[in-house]
């Protein structure tokens, strides 16, 4: 997700360089192959350790990351609508409009789950689908983009609405309650991406009503698309305005925990540094166009660089967790006992000779067609 969002915040810098494009078509084609090996680690183990595909879902902290697999998803497609439509012929245009439907039903799916502690993030697929829709709607017909446009509004709405009654919940817990404590203390940062989500998908699809619209689009379509984009603009300043006080929070949080000790322990909720974040950078550079402020826009750059450097070291530091046996490791990752909950025994026998016979199978055909 936050390679895929760093390739998305790439493709929208207004200050744009030669060469930019290239990076971000790197990141994007790096966020591709890294759902892949996923994918298929993640098969691999479950096929090898049949019993903990259940365990994944009954787990208090790795259920958190189902709905992950559904942005990465979805994160994909706003890639491919970026970097691909304006190099591809009509066939991908009609390709992304089927994904596009696909990746919004699977976002309904996966947000009905019940809600996890991380309270907002399983609404996270709902959020995407908004700016999934913004940068399509601009490179269909105008029939085919207002339904998309239409579609990707409704689901916006749906997303943003269940986390703003969510908010609540997680204001209430830091007034009441202390701070989370410092190894779950990046989660904080997921409370950006809906704010952040929403502005980017509101303004962009409300910048590209007034091509897509009929001349009698609810009476008067020019007129009508004018009055949508002119109150999209200014409600999407208070949202905005929202996600940057809730990025002020986290950050003000992670400070307090910096001047004590100083050390944080490594989890995959660190990368809640750069993917929520995102929609942030997105959605600043999206009121920056929708206002024509040239000073909103740098300030959008700045967060670019500050992301890009965030990205690195983010990775930088997961790769010397794994060399530590930090994460990855039985009882050291988001699939250790925690919370009354024991992961079920596993069956050393019966997994050594299911992996002994696939090794000997393999090394059988190699054989055969040397021969």
């Amino acid at each position: 997700m936050a390679t895929g969002g760093i390739a998305n915040v790439l493709y929208t810098v207004p200050l744009r360089f030669r060469g930019l494009d290239t990076i971000g078509v790197v990141f994007f084609l790096l966020n591709m192959f890294l759902f892949l090996i996923n994918i298929s680690m993640i098969s691999l183990r479950f096929y090898t350790f049949p019993e903990t595909f259940r365990a994944s879902y009954m787990h208090p902290t790795e259920r958190l990351f189902l709905p992950a697999s559904v942005v990465s998803f979805g994160t994909i497609l706003i890639n491919i609508s970026q970097y691909g439509l304006p190099n591809a012929g009509p066939w991908l245009g009609r390709a992304v409009t089927v994904l596009f439907w696909i990746d919004a039903a699977l976002a309904v799916l996966s947000s009905s789950e019940t809600m996890t502690p991380i309270w907002i993030f399983p609404i996270y697929p709902l959020l995407i689908v908004g700016p999934h829709a913004a940068i399509i709607c601009k490179s269909l017909d105008p029939s085919v983009a207002l339904e998309i446009i239409i579609g990707g509004f409704t689901l916006q709405g749906i997303g943003f609405l269940v986390a703003f009654m969510i908010y609540a919940s997680f204001i209430y817990r830091l007034m009441t309650q202390k701070l989370p404590q410092a190894s779950a203390r990046p989660g904080m940062f997921v409370s950006v991406g809906p704010s952040g989500f929403t502005v980017a998908a509101v303004l962009g699809m409300a910048d590209a009503l007034p091509r897509v619209v009929s001349a009698d689009f609810m009476g008067d379509g020019p007129l009508a698309a004018m009055i949508i984009k002119v109150v999209a603009n200014w409600a999407c300043l208070w949202i905005w305005g929202l996600a940057m006080w809730f990025f002020f929070v986290s950050v003000g949080a992670h400070w307090s925990c910096a001047r004590q000790d100083g050390h944080f322990a490594f989890g995959m909720t660190w990368f809640s540094f750069i993917f929520p974040n995102t929609a942030l950078v997105t959605a600043t550079f999206a009121v920056g166009k929708a206002f024509r402020s040239q000073a909103i826009q740098m300030v959008g750059c700045v967060m670019t660089v500050l992301l890009v450097v965030g990205w690195f070291l983010v990775v930088g530091i997961m790769i010397r967790a794994i060399v530590k046996k930090q994460i990855l490791w039985p009882q050291k990752g988001e699939d250790r006992d925690e919370g009354g909950f024991t992961a079920p025994e596993k069956q050393p026998e019966r997994h050594l000779n299911t992996i002994s016979k696939m090794t000997s199978n393999a090394l059988a055909s190699m054989k055969s067609n040397d021969q």
